[in-house]
Parts: C-alpha cells; structure tokens; sequence
C-alpha cells in the first residue's frame, strides 16, 4: 500500500472544490459587468439551446455596460427574451444593432445578500474539501489494516491535514477576494 494512494485523490477533490467555488463566485453579479454573468442563460438556435456567447459576440465596453452583438438578425428576440426570463433582474435595451444591458449600481441590501450567498458557496466548498480529507483518513486508516505501518500512517495523515489547511485557505482567500468585489461602491 501506497499513501499516495490516498493522499493524491483527496488533493484532487480538494482542488476541483477550489476551481468550483472560483467559477460559481464568477457568475455571482457583484455590481461591475462581467460577461460570464450571461454563461447560464440559454437561446434557441436551430432547435437547440445554446449558451447566448456561441451565438453572439458579447463585449464588456465599461464597467457598467455589457454588450451583445448577435451573429443573425434573428436573434436579437431570442436572445432579448432569454434574459428577460432569466433570473439576471437586468432588462435588455435593443437598437437594431447590438442588445445593450446596462448593469445598474447595487442597493446595499442586494449587496449583503450576495455576500451571504457567496459565503454559503464557499462554506460548500469548505465541507467538499473536509469530506475529501475525512475520506482520505479514513482510507489510510483502513491501510493499516492492510500492513501500513502506523508511523508512514501519521505522516500521511498530517499531510492530508496540511493539504486540507492549504485549501481551507484558498477558500477563505477566494471569497475574501469576492466579498471586496461586492461591497466596493
């Protein structure tokens, strides 16, 4: 038995945890445009649903302003009616040309309520990372069973732990990173 049997998996858990708290906290508005905003609103094209950005150009000209430049004129109602039902709160403006979404300012209850929906996705990533190292411990305490020595057994334990510690603070530093972006006036 191998500990990087163990210890390898549960960095990679760990890691995919990260990654997942990063682009769930990149779809989070936080009062500047950004496009990925728009990644989870879905258009009709050719009888499939397509992401708006594989059917249009979209381009962020300021910090306020996003802007949509459908491929086909046909799609300017398509894409219009995708973001009036999706849950962006933003209404589209339409002048021939380019569908234009301003971002407005957030009020400063909108502005607590994504901090504390940020803070739930990182505390979610927090518990993927403590299961992931729960699994890994448990794993090697089941190798001693199977002829681990106890001393290689703590090693690896304390490694999983200075992993676990080393994502913890990723984590932290991720929604840190957020919560400024959010609360920024």
């Amino acid at each position: 038995m191998d500990v990087k049997d163990y210890l390898d998996p549960a960095q990679e858990k760990m890691q995919m945890a990260v990654e997942y708290l990063d682009e769930a906290l990149a779809h989070i508005r936080a009062g500047k445009a950004n496009p990925k905003i728009l990644d989870g609103i879905r258009v009709e094209y050719y009888g499939s649903a397509m992401p708006v950005a594989q059917v249009a150009n979209v381009s962020v000209p300021d910090a306020r302003t996003i802007v949509i430049t459908p491929w086909e004129k046909a799609m300017f109602k398509e894409i219009e009616k995708a973001i009036i039902n999706s849950e962006l709160g933003i209404t589209p403006e339409n002048n021939g040309e380019v569908i234009r979404l301003a971002i407005p300012p957030l009020t400063e209850e909108r502005r607590k309520s994504l901090v504390k929906q940020s803070k739930a996705e990182a505390e979610q990533a927090k518990v993927s990372v403590r299961n992931a190292r729960r699994d890994a411990i448990d794993g090697l305490k089941k190798a001693i069973k199977q002829g681990l020595s106890e001393d290689n057994e703590k090693d690896a334990e304390a490694q999983v732990q200075k992993l676990h510690d080393k994502y913890l603070k990723k984590i932290d530093e991720l929604f840190a990173a957020k919560e400024k972006e959010i609360l920024t006036v």
